[in-house]
Parts: structure tokens; C-alpha cells; sequence
């Protein structure tokens, strides 16, 4: 875990949002890893450790998930508190997922090794996204491309 954007600081610039959020969970995650027993390298991790990283995450999460025996399950508010645990909203752990992979390559992981970017990390986030939406009852629908209708330059009238 190398240098942390130091070339931003000595311009006098004020780093973005985004890259201070950045810097923040890429130090975050070192020393999640570090606090392993045994500790990991950075060049020991793989998608398991980031997937017990993002599980360890739920437990500072806001967002109540109910669970399937809940008789709030499905219920986008539901009219009473219930026992259900918070956890993670899948858009956090999204953009955190995002950040993290960014982090990684500019730490100077290679692309091809990156862990926040394998198949498993993917498939992770699909499966936390699907599963809060039935969850408390939000449909996500896939966006489907819409066919363009071809209009001609200068002409308003759309193509047949």
C-alpha cells in the first residue's frame, strides 16, 4: 500500500470528494487487512477478502433488510419497527466497490489482479441489490435499451 496521492497535496490543491472518500476507505481496507489473523499483504488479497470486508461493513449499515420471516418482508415502510438487522445499502457498497478498485490500480495494482473488479465481487453486489430490493419491496428493473428512431440532420420528421 504505496503512495497516497501526495502529488495533490504539494500542488496546493484541495482533493475532490471523491478522492478524499477514496483515500479514506483505501485505508480503511489496509488496515482491515492488517487487523487479519494472520495479517495480509495487499498482494496476498483476494475477492474473499474483499467479500468478509464488505460483510464486516454490514454492521455499521443503516438500511433495515427484512428477513423472510419477518411479516414486513416485501413492505417498502413498514407501519411498525421490527427485529430485522441493518446492514449495508447495496448503493454504498456499490460506490465503495468502485472507489476501492480505483484505489487499488493507482496503488499499483495491476488491473488483471484486482480483486474489487473480479466476477465474484460482481456477482456479490448483484445478489445484495436483488436481495434488499425483495426485501423491502422495491422493484429493480433492468433499464432496456430503447430502439432509436433515425432522424434525418435538418429534417424533423422521423425516419420510417
Amino acid at each position: 500500500m504505496s503512495g497516497e496521492g501526495s502529488s495533490q497535496q504539494s500542488s496546493g490543491s484541495v482533493p475532490s470528494r471523491y478522492e478524499s472518500q477514496k483515500r479514506r476507505d483505501w485505508n480503511t481496507f489496509g488496515q482491515y487487512l492488517k487487523n487479519q489473523n494472520p495479517p495480509v499483504s495487499l498482494s496476498q488479497c483476494n475477492s474473499n477478502h474483499v467479500l468478509d470486508f464488505l460483510r464486516y461493513l454490514d454492521q455499521f449499515g443503516k438500511t433495515k433488510v427484512h428477513l423472510h420471516g419477518c411479516g414486513f418482508f416485501g413492505q417498502p415502510e413498514p407501519p411498525a419497527p421490527c427485529a430485522c438487522p441493518l446492514r449495508q445499502a447495496w448503493g454504498s457498497l456499490d460506490a465503495l466497490i468502485g472507489r476501492l478498485r480505483a484505489a487499488y490500480e493507482e496503488n499499483g495494482g495491476s488491473p488483471e489482479m484486482n480483486p474489487f473488479g473480479s466476477s465474484t465481487i460482481r456477482i456479490f453486489l448483484r445478489e445484495v441489490k436483488e436481495s434488499q430490493a425483495m426485501a423491502r419491496g422495491i422493484p429493480y428493473k433492468k433499464n432496456k435499451k430503447k430502439k432509436k428512431i433515425g432522424v434525418k440532420i435538418g429534417d424533423d420528421e422521423p425516419m420510417p
